[in-house]
């Protein structure tokens, strides 16, 4: 897999081809065998804007060029022999060389590597180098315009001043892109979508299964022993999400309100379905009999999760959270160790594990101010 977040050339312009192609950062993800997370990364460089291609100028000198150049100068022959056989001015080589070392230190693959470096450089974007026309912008996104709406109002306000004509696409990637830096990261807070990245112009989530689990049992199957929460083992789950788009799964039992936490490298259904299993398979087989999911595509392998844990799975109906409360509720609780916009996957199974104990212990109104961890206790002793 290599060393995380590590891409090739060509596995970067993969990278971007599948993104602008509107594929989810998961399924990039899948398809490069790279964490979620570090493919999220690499996009959040640039604001989820594909870097524009790297083209050499006509110009400019090939490395081939560079070669020969190298050449010439060990073999002790002038400038001008050098750039007369490249069919080049006698005054292009001389920069080329000097600006490298001179005659004794020029080194064609160094050259090269400096020239490719040089080219890099940043280049200041419209709204760093206008600060007339970038108050008037900041000041407008303050108000909630979007920068369509900017775009086309300055075209009308000011129609005789070019200086002050920009379009709505350099606005947004003066935004998303924060290396520009004539913008403040703070602003993307006033657009509607409440992005921090630029999705591609063909992100969509039609015709993606969502919702449309095949085979999916309905929460309404569900054991009445479930529904009155008379009887342990009945539990809830959901993934809980942190930023660079890292995951934990969560299993609430519904009679003791007793918490577990699984550490998941992926929201992918294999990786899903696979910590699951593993976790499960650690509890008395009478401790876990049924479990309650939503509609999230994490479980659409719910069939195989079945076949190895024995426990069957029951959906709730789509946009409907209040049918896993006790999930939802503990998702809230959980906020209080795992803040929204934290990346879950620093930590490891133990730190989950220990976050769990905190819940597990704490007394709750709910059950007469007793703790998850004593309750779950008693009901196994009486159902012994």
């Amino acid at each position: 897999m290599g060393r995380p977040g590590g891409l090739s050339a060509a596995g970067k312009k993969e990278l971007w081809k599948r993104w602008r192609a509107g594929e989810s950062i998961s399924d990039i993800a899948r398809a490069l065998q790279k964490p979620p997370g570090s493919v999220h990364g690499m996009l959040e460089v640039t604001g989820g804007i594909s870097p524009p291609e790297r083209r050499r100028r006509g110009c400019a000198l090939t490395p081939s060029e560079r070669e020969e150049i190298s050449r010439g100068l060990a073999a002790g022959e002038s400038l001008r022999t050098i750039a007369a056989r490249l069919g080049r001015c006698a005054s292009t080589v001389c920069r080329e060389v000097n600006r490298n070392g001179g005659r004794r230190r020029y080194r064609a693959q160094k050259a090269e590597e400096q020239a490719s470096k040089r080219a890099r450089r940043p280049k200041r974007c419209w709204l760093a180098i206008n600060e007339r026309l970038r108050v008037v912008v900041a000041g407008k996104l303050r108000d909630d315009w979007s920068p369509e709406q900017i775009s086309g109002w300055l075209g009308r306000e000011y129609p005789l001043d070019e200086a002050m004509r920009i379009s709505h696409e350099t606005i947004y990637r003066t935004l998303f892109v924060q290396a520009k830096g004539a913008l403040k990261r703070e602003l993307l807070a006033h657009l509607r979508s409440g992005r921090m990245m630029r999705k591609g112009r063909h992100a969509s989530t039609r015709g993606q299964p969502r919702g449309q689990i095949k085979e999916a049992v309905s929460i309404r199957e569900r054991p009445p022993e479930a529904e009155d929460r008379a009887v342990p083992g009945h539990w809830e789950g959901d993934l809980l999400a942190g930023s660079r788009n890292t995951h934990i799964a969560t299993l609430v039992e519904r009679s003791s309100r007793f918490v577990m936490l699984v550490r998941v490298g992926s929201k992918d259904t294999e990786s899903v379905v696979c910590a699951l299993g593993e976790q499960i398979r650690r509890l008395p087989r009478t401790m876990m009999a049924t479990l309650t999911w939503d509609r999230g595509p994490e479980m659409a392998a719910h069939k195989k999760f079945t076949v190895a844990t024995d426990v069957w799975v029951y959906f709730c109906d789509p946009k409907s959270p209040w049918q896993r409360g006790t999930s939802e509720n503990t998702n809230r609780l959980l906020r209080q160790y795992l803040p929204r916009r934290t990346d879950l996957s620093v930590y490891d199974q133990a730190d989950l594990d220990l976050i769990a104990l905190k819940l597990n212990t704490r007394p709750r109104k709910t059950l007469g101010y007793d703790t998850p961890a004593a309750t779950l206790a008693k009901t196994v002793a009486l159902t012994d």
